[in-house]
């Protein structure tokens, strides 16, 4: 699927959603009782908070509830947050829902870190199935260990590797040479990954990489295309290897106090409306991933290039991200897992979809 194709079917999406949302709101809102939430949204500078998650908890919602559903949402970035902590500032009801990544969250449990394994799927649509699959692990780990209702599950841009490789004419750079650099992740199993071909992880909270980059305190980063991109890595960084090592699984979630103290009307409203929500999501992510990467390097682009060097796998590196997968994430994820349970529900969903298998 081409670019233009790619952007006419989020535009599509998104203006069916939003018909929908219209015409169900008529009836709907009569019905439901006024409340207000307090919601955390993922970063303030990417385009998930600006376009898709902001817009529908401060505009979309009072809107098509006739003024009877409000929130204050504010992105993790305005409220000073680095995003590992908001599971549990949702537990304690500090917040009433949250937007996440998976990983950053998976510190009580190895289950929720099994939906975004580094280098498992290298293929969106598959790994969107994948996560399909398994959502219904998701749903029972984040109510039983962080008391949270499941809402809704997304994925941003493919997490590749940005390196500072001081010269942008070097256009070969294997998964071997990265023995040794300084490599930024934000996830036990992204650090598994880099460990396994001999580098170092250092974990750096998102908005803090830049200057660690500048500085020297990582000679490399995972992140995604696009967000690479808005948040100007191509500033510091000379190359992008364009392994993808996962997709960032994320979610929506609401304290289960608060979700339980809904009626069935507020409930089946938030159900219904946010299915259009998660597809425009899941639409654009597929966008995002190509623009991300063009205007990384040479374009196209709507704003500034950044001329960065593209770096395509070999069959070499192929051949080493599965070795890798196999014999450091998947092994250390399952230690980490701990029970035979756990390891299957995975080979039975994700693994099954993927190819992979997990074992203890």
């Amino acid at each position: 699927m081409n670019f233009s194709t790619l952007k006419k079917a989020v535009v599509t999406s998104a203006a069916v959603g939003a018909l929908a949302l219209t015409v169900a709101a008529g009836s709907a809102s009569a019905e439901l009782k006024k409340q207000e939430f307090r919601v955390v949204g993922t970063w303030g500078f990417l385009d998930h908070w600006k376009e898709r998650e902001g817009p529908f908890w401060n505009e979309r919602l009072p809107k098509l509830s006739g003024g009877k559903l409000t929130a204050n949402a504010k992105s993790q970035t305005e409220l000073g947050l680095s995003g590992f902590e908001i599971m549990r500032l949702l537990k304690l009801g500090v917040f009433d829902a949250v937007h996440g990544v998976t990983t950053y969250v998976a510190q009580d449990s190895p289950a929720i870190e099994g939906a975004d394994l580094a280098g498992v799927i290298q293929d969106l649509g598959l790994y969107r199935k994948a996560n399909e699959a398994y959502r219904s692990i998701l749903a029972r780990e984040f109510e039983e260990k962080y008391g949270a209702k499941l809402l809704m599950i997304y994925a941003w841009p493919s997490q590749q590797l940005w390196c500072n490789l001081g010269d942008r004419n070097i256009n070969e750079y294997g998964l071997d040479k990265l023995a040794g650099k300084k490599i930024r992740t934000y996830s036990t199993t992204l650090g598994d990954f880099i460990e396994g071909v001999g580098g170092s992880a250092v974990t750096i909270a998102f908005a803090e990489v830049v200057p660690a980059l500048q500085k020297g305190v990582a000679d490399c980063g995972l992140t995604g295309t696009l967000p690479a991109y808005n948040a100007k890595w191509w500033q510091v960084v000379t190359h992008n290897i364009r392994i993808r090592l996962g997709y960032a699984s994320s979610f929506l979630a609401m304290n289960l106090r608060k979700w339980n103290s809904l009626d069935k009307e507020t409930q089946d409203f938030f159900m219904k409306h946010l299915k259009p929500l998660e597809e425009e999501m899941w639409a654009a992510t597929a966008i995002n991933d190509q623009r991300g990467m063009d205007c990384n390097a040479q374009g196209p682009c709507d704003g500034p290039v950044g001329n960065m060097t593209a770096i395509e796998p070999t069959a070499a590196d192929k051949a080493k991200l599965k070795d890798v997968v196999e014999n450091f994430v998947l092994k250390r994820w399952a230690k980490r897992c701990g029970t035979q349970k756990c390891v299957d529900e995975w080979n039975a969903t994700i693994g099954k979809i993927s190819g992979m298998k997990a074992a203890l």
